[in-house]
């Protein structure tokens, strides 16, 4: 019984704001400071007025978390703990274990979410915001519609209701989430080799920054939030794009001047040009080189 009450007590406690604060941040300097040193791709719009437009949008979006999300995971976290609902506590694991097998549950029913976001219309109307930036740095990693975040809250339940989430795994996920999203948004050249050989851990800049790309086909890879594997499990993976080929966003939306603060939060709502046409007519594509089968990183 001394057991099962020290775990719970462990299980209900959540990261200090502290600390989040520490890490997020941290990361999110240390990118930028990157970015401007080793940058990936060129941009297409001033760094300043991108950025704070982005920022602009991550102030909403946390706010609606706050509002909608927040309370709802609060309530279900702390049941799970109490009593033992989900399936996770049902197995009765050591903590450790259980917080591990949260995290890569979360992760990749995170990955089924981000797929339904692209093939369902509807969703796809909220979360093309987030894929119209013309640029990808870590501040697009910021840059969702407030309305697509109230628009997961029941799938967010969900998933908290049925593996039966602890306040603690919730709040490590959630922040592992955000410096993933950072990270793999931002537009930093790491080391090819090396690069080579994380991507087959973790999501990395080349390997989002192709899921970030104007051809339809190739937006439709690359899915994953923290891990990779779930892509090589489903074989969505692609690493065969070189970045120098790459144009970032969507091909509806190419002069930045389109892509106001208001105009990104009025165009869920708003009769718009099909998203993988461009303006003028036409339809990107890409002839795949042979060179490199679709799991071999491109430099």
């Amino acid at each position: 019984m001394l057991w099962k009450s020290k775990k719970r007590q462990t299980l209900s406690g959540e990261l200090p704001t502290w600390l989040n604060g520490i890490l997020i941040f941290g990361a999110l300097g240390v990118l930028v400071l990157s970015e401007i040193r080793r940058p990936l791709r060129s941009t297409v719009e001033k760094k300043l007025r991108h950025d704070l437009r982005n920022l602009s949008m991550s102030a909403m979006t946390a706010t609606a978390v706050a509002l909608t999300e927040k309370p709802v995971t609060s309530r279900l976290t702390a049941a799970a703990v109490r009593n033992r609902t989900g399936l996770l506590p049902s197995v009765r694991l050591p903590a450790g274990a259980e917080l591990f097998l949260s995290i890569m549950l979360l992760d990749y029913t995170l990955y089924l979410w981000h797929y339904l976001t692209h093939r369902v219309p509807f969703l796809w109307r909220f979360h093309r915001v987030h894929h119209a930036d013309p640029d990808l740095d870590a501040s697009t990693a910021l840059r969702f519609h407030a309305a697509e975040m109230i628009l997961s809250v029941p799938w967010r339940a969900a998933q908290v209701r049925l593996f039966g989430i602890s306040p603690l795994a919730l709040s490590i996920w959630q922040t592992l989430t955000l410096l993933a999203i950072l990270f793999h948004h931002s537009n930093v050249r790491l080391p090819a080799a090396f690069e080579r050989r994380l991507c087959r851990l973790i999501v990395t800049p080349r390997m989002h920054g192709i899921h970030h790309s104007i051809v339809p086909e190739e937006t439709a890879s690359n899915w994953a939030t923290i891990f990779s594997w779930p892509d090589y499990l489903h074989g969505t993976v692609r690493l065969n794009i070189a970045q120098d080929e790459i144009t970032i966003g969507v091909p509806a939306f190419r002069n930045p001047d389109e892509l106001t603060l208001g105009r990104l939060l009025a165009m869920p709502f708003v009769f718009h040009r099909p998203t993988w046409r461009f303006p003028e007519n036409g339809t990107p594509a890409r002839i795949e080189s042979p060179a490199l089968p679709r799991t071999m990183l491109a430099e």
